[in-house]
């Protein structure tokens, strides 16, 4: 299946494991009804989610920092629902997000199953473009931390996925060598692309219906994962 054998496998956290849209839902029900917000949850998150992903895709390329992510997916998700929403309550809504998105703990299905059958042959890690201040309450709320013994994140590593220098900050903390690695991520830029320009092994979990490509092999389920490893 890999060209060779795998030692340590590192995979990102968010739509990966961390079942992010369904955790994110619950948040904004949660901080919406805490401020009278009079807008169908329904139809903020058509807008908001692939907002939400372009707005990280130019957080990825620095094109845009961390204020202006928080601050312009929910202002324009605003806009487009043409919802009158003052700035200082945009703002507020933006800090609460953050302080209560960790306290879900939904995982993508057959994560708990997965890791469990890889925990006693591999070691385990995480590669994540999240903020450093909640990644690791997302990994201790899900009950899943213990698994994992390299976590790095965008904000420790001074660049972010695809850059190459976190995969390799990464693979020195693990002390293992990039072909004895592997990647598990759903972004085919951050994760998939990234660790193949610096010679990681890549298995792509498509959580967002991309066409088909011969970058690496693909699953649409994370139990496939049992055929490859």
């Amino acid at each position: 299946m890999f060209r060779e054998a795998i030692t340590d496998i590192f995979f990102d956290l968010d739509h990966t494991l961390w079942d992010f849209e369904k955790n994110s839902m619950l948040t904004f029900k949660k901080i919406f009804g805490d401020h009278d917000i009079s807008v169908k949850l329904e139809d903020f998150l058509h807008i908001y989610v692939p907002l939400n992903l372009s707005y990280w895709k130019m957080y990825r390329e620095n094109r845009i920092d961390k204020p202006d992510l928080r601050y312009q997916r929910l202002r324009r998700s605003f806009d487009a629902l043409n919802y009158t929403i003052e700035d200082h309550l945009i703002n507020t809504l933006s800090e609460e997000y953050i302080s209560n998105l960790s306290s879900y703990n939904h995982l993508i299905s057959n994560s708990i199953e997965v890791l469990e059958y890889l925990y006693p042959g591999y070691n385990l890690h995480i590669i994540t473009n999240g903020f450093q201040e909640i990644q690791q309450k997302k990994l201790q709320n899900a009950r899943i931390d213990h698994y994992f013994d390299v976590i790095v994140n965008s904000e420790m590593a001074g660049v972010k996925k695809p850059n190459p220098g976190i995969f390799r900050l990464a693979l020195e903390a693990a002390k293992v060598s990039p072909e004895k690695a592997l990647m598990i991520g759903d972004n085919l830029e951050a994760d998939i692309l990234g660790a193949r320009a610096v010679g990681l092994q890549a298995l792509h979990y498509n959580a967002h219906n991309d066409p088909a490509h011969d970058h690496c092999e693909m699953i649409h389920d994370l139990i496939e994962i049992k055929s490859y490893l």
